[in-house]
């Protein structure tokens, strides 16, 4: 349970590091939500497949 704790950890400070450039980059606030919904989507599938993959 420990290693899946800290591996959400890993994933919020990477997000942390990396929305400030994205929300740079996508000042518009159409095209923002629909970046980051399309990532939102890549990071779930992410989330579910490791969730199949490990359990």
């Amino acid at each position: 349970m420990g290693e899946e704790i800290l591996s959400i950890v890993y994933l919020l400070l990477v997000i942390a590091l990396v929305f400030p450039g994205f929300y740079y980059a996508n000042k518009n606030k159409k095209v923002f939500f629909k970046n980051l919904i399309i990532w939102l989507g890549i990071v779930a599938v992410i989330i579910i497949f490791s969730n199949f993959l490990y359990n």
